[in-house]
């Protein structure tokens, strides 16, 4: 196998400002990841800038997140010049966690701190739950009046979103070649990826793009962006929908359908959101370095109301976005979906909690108050579920986002070699476009364990199977045919 080979404008390309940073991420990677292919290495490399956080003890990567955290430093003032110090409760409140057994314990760590918080009013874990940044993937806090940026993360509105057509699934393997070329066709993946052409929708005339001085020069961005999905573990996928739940609220007989399932959040306009206010947060309220990335604003601040505000445009284009790739790709195959099932899950929202409004922050967990709708997905490989919520008050009205990781990207890309995923997607009948193999279906815990630990909490409704997967990675090139050859398929 040949040697990594990384050049500096490969690595300022992904996103790195010019500096000390670029050469120490040249040599760290072209010497401990030697054996990596240059998607990889570079997919690594994104993983870090987006949170450098949480490589600072990282027995390699830390010198690139030193590097990053440095920079940042130097650009905001000293916290303790602005914000208002606080210390953690010595006991948190309760909260109840699912599946303990297949939680690492830096996420019971993290919730640990979390619940100790002045403003934590309850919490839960999830049983897919994983060490995150700030709160745990997969947890789950409410507060008092108060707004936690890196509670919600950074891909704010990040959400699943599933339609059923009318279609039988074999269909997909009949005709596989036209649904892939068609899949392709009307997706774009990947950090920073734009359209040349814009999409008209309602949201990009938000008034919050005015008012809100910090918004204004990202409105541009978001025009270009809507519609796209963002990198790692973001999908577009065909599959069968199999519907085993005869009172489903969806009102769909028994049976198997074809479904488009989409993964990704509100791209760069969520992330830049999420930064910004943070850093707000952090200087307004100053916690002990276990928690600070717990800082809060509150809402009857002003910073606080802003962010809200933020916040919820950043997930009501998220939402945007998906309804974008749908409409092309259902009207890309002459269909019209016979129901649709979305929800958001890296989000807050305002609920009632023991007869007081709070804060409700799920990181990585799906609302499941009673008879909502939501998805579940499980990897590249293993179904999703159409769940329904239950309104269980011990898991704040909750449920997994997912399988949820049992490997870092770094040990899963380590680890996991192309011919173990090539034979897995071959047993299951995957069509895989893109993807890498920090996303391989080994480095997920399996659903099925940790759809049983919430049985309390979901009713299933029926699952997906994916088909056709498609994600960050692949070239479009390879698809481009002349339409006149799509009738023939």
């Amino acid at each position: 196998m040949s040697k990594l080979k990384l050049t500096g404008k490969q690595i300022r390309a992904i996103g790195y400002e010019e500096g000390p940073v670029v050469s120490v991420a040249m040599h760290t990677m072209c010497t401990h990841f030697k054996h990596h292919t240059e998607e990889e290495a570079l997919q690594v490399l994104k993983e870090v800038l987006a949170a450098p956080e949480n490589y600072t003890t990282h027995e390699t990567l830390s010198g690139i997140a030193e590097k990053l955290l440095a920079k940042l430093g130097s650009e905001t003032p000293p916290l303790e010049e602005f914000g208002e110090a606080f210390s953690l409760n010595e006991t948190g409140v309760d909260y109840n966690v699912f599946g303990a057994k297949h939680i690492e314990d830096g996420a019971l760590l993290q919730m640990q701190t979390a619940a100790k918080l002045p403003v934590a009013v309850a919490g839960a874990l999830m049983p897919d739950a994983h060490q995150g940044y700030g709160l745990p993937i997969g947890g789950v806090l409410a507060t008092n009046n108060a707004i936690i940026p890196y509670a919600v993360g950074v891909d704010i509105g990040c959400r699943m979103c599933l339609s059923i057509f009318a279609i039988d699934p074999v269909e997909l393997k009949k005709r596989e070649a036209w649904f892939q070329r068609e899949l392709v066709a009307n997706t774009l993946f990947g950090a920073g990826r734009e359209f040349t052409d814009k999409t008209e929708h309602e949201v990009l005339e938000r008034k919050e793009f005015m008012e809100i001085i910090f918004l204004q020069p990202l409105q541009h961005k978001a025009l270009k962006q809507l519609g796209s999905s963002g990198s790692g573990n973001h999908f577009v996928e065909f599959g069968k929908v199999e519907i085993t739940d005869v009172s489903n609220p969806m009102n769909l007989p028994i049976g198997n359908y074809v479904g488009l399932l989409t993964h990704s959040g509100s791209r760069g306009l969520g992330a830049n959101i999420a930064n910004h206010y943070t850093q707000i947060a952090m200087q307004k309220t100053v916690l002990p370095k276990e928690a600070k990335h717990l800082a809060w604003l509150g809402l009857d601040s002003e910073e606080g109301m802003e962010y809200w505000l933020a916040m919820n445009l950043a997930g009501d284009y998220a939402s945007a976005c998906h309804h974008t790739i749908h409409a092309k790709i259902a009207k890309a195959i002459g269909e019209k979906p016979l129901a649709v099932v979305e929800n958001h899950h890296n989000f807050a929202w305002k609920e009632m909690w023991e007869g007081k409004e709070v804060i409700v922050h799920r990181k990585g967990a799906t609302p499941a108050g009673k008879n909502v709708l939501g998805i579940i997905p499980g990897s590249m490989t293993a179904p999703g579920f159409i769940v329904k919520g239950k309104g269980e008050t011990a898991s704040l009205n909750s449920a997994s986002h997912g399988a949820g990781r049992k490997m870092s990207r770094s040990k899963a890309l380590a680890n996991i070699t192309h011919e173990a995923l090539r034979k897995e997607l071959k047993d299951h009948g995957v069509k895989l476009i893109g993807g890498g193999l920090d996303e391989a279906p080994f480095a997920y815990k399996d659903i099925n364990e940790v759809m049983q630990s919430q049985t309390m909490l979901v009713d299933v409704l029926g699952k997906f199977y994916p088909a056709i997967v498609q994600m960050d990675g692949s070239d479009p090139r390879k698809f481009r045919k002349r339409s006149n050859e799509v009738a023939g398929e």
